[in-house]
């Protein structure tokens, strides 16, 4: 009996682990809102983020990876210097923006094009290779194209209203002036702009993904490269503050939800996020990590019409949708070209006469990977960004 509860467990531990992460995500995007409708500059708060992450990151990079750290010659400094400009100056800057100027859900939402917009990149770079007649590939092809559908529609039509049943209970006069009609083409002009923010914020996220994949091949220490990443990213940010904000009371924060806000995202969705995501992926593979992603945004669509009394359009439903439709068609894509893969290297051995020992090797290095694949900004594989996407 003992012995099947803990077999439970511990089949249990990588689910509970992503689902816990997504209330993780969850909660950064909705304290993230509050901390920016508050009057916080996201330029300021991307600095402060990542100078958290760097904090808590670049200890366990020293002391873990001191024997095995490869050396920074100036192409690898040059790769590294532009993934800090991908990930933390463009990437978060138009995020948070994108989230100030629509909701937590919706940037959830668009967050979940990820996997697509990597595959398109990836294609491009000629990382990746489309065979058309094979179904895998039709998979992928058709998910970018629906994930993108799903985006546009998001962008261009808003549609009406969708009460919660609990709304009018919880938050009656917010509803009434969240709805109303005095400026609606000024809701709809920064609904559009912060749409497009979205959009572009996840292209910088994919091309984040695609140069990370290139620069782990030379600089394989991981730790190192994620607190080396943060650090230049900080430096990089607050270049752009000082440009960007001329006053210097952007700069203050205390002990309030700014500081919060600040916190939270870079130790709880960078640090830990990195942490537990790495021990769930070298369990379950990327693919597994990745398919929480939408558990996030029906998280934070409930957390804001209840904390911040967020509307939520039909428009927003259908595109979400869509996007995740694609997604998971993207997903299925990848595990079958994955198991594809497993499969021809387990019968080249089997030919070979190599043994079951091989076997095993093979299906070791399938894991190993698994492992070195590019995931979704949501779930934050090898460096202290987010989203969700932080």
């Amino acid at each position: 009996m003992d012995t099947k509860k803990g077999n439970f467990m511990e089949k249990a531990k990588p689910y509970i682990a992503m689902i816990c992460l997504q209330f993780g995500y969850a909660g950064m995007n909705i304290i993230t809102k509050v901390s920016l409708n508050s009057g916080m500059s996201h330029y300021v708060l991307v600095v402060y983020r990542h100078a958290f992450a760097t904090a808590a990151i670049a200890p366990f990079a020293l002391l873990l990876e001191r024997k095995v750290r490869p050396k920074i010659t100036f192409t690898i400094f040059m790769q590294l210097f532009v993934l800090g400009l991908l990930g933390p100056v463009i990437d978060q800057n138009f995020y948070y923006a994108g989230l100030k100027y629509t909701s937590p859900t919706f940037s959830c939402a668009m967050s979940n094009m990820l996997p697509a917009m990597t595959f398109v990149m990836a294609v491009l770079c000629r990382m990746e290779k489309v065979d058309i007649k094979k179904v895998r590939c039709q998979a992928k092809v058709i998910g970018t194209v629906v994930t993108v559908a799903g985006a546009m529609l998001m962008t261009v039509y808003k549609g009406h209203v969708i009460n919660m049943f609990w709304s009018n209970y919880i938050h009656p006069k917010s509803n009434n002036i969240n709805n109303n009609p005095s400026t609606p083409q000024n809701a709809d002009k920064d609904w559009f702009k912060g749409s497009i923010l979205l959009i572009l914020a996840t292209l910088a996220w994919a091309s984040f993904f695609i140069l990370q994949a290139i620069t782990l091949r030379k600089y394989t220490a991981q730790l190192s490269l994620t607190a080396i990443v943060c650090f230049l990213g900080t430096l990089q940010s607050i270049a752009v503050t000082l440009v960007m904000e001329h006053k210097t009371d952007a700069w203050k924060i205390g002990f309030d939800m700014n500081l919060l806000a600040a916190a939270y995202a870079g130790i709880v969705s960078s640090s830990i996020a990195y942490y537990v995501q790495g021990l769930v992926m070298q369990k379950r593979g990327p693919v597994f990590v990745t398919a929480f992603s939408p558990l996030m945004m029906i998280i934070v669509a409930i957390m804001g019409s209840f904390i911040l009394a967020e509307n939520i359009y039909l428009g927003g439903v259908l595109g979400a949708v869509l996007i995740v439709i694609g997604l998971y068609s993207v997903l299925w894509g990848k595990y079958k070209e994955f198991k594809e893969k497993e499969a021809e290297e387990i019968q080249e051995i089997v030919k070979g006469g190599k043994g079951e020992n091989q076997i095993e090797d093979i299906e070791a290095n399938c894991v190993e990977i698994q492992r070195n694949e590019p995931i979704n900004k949501m779930s934050f594989p090898m460096i202290a960004i987010e989203e969700p996407k932080s």
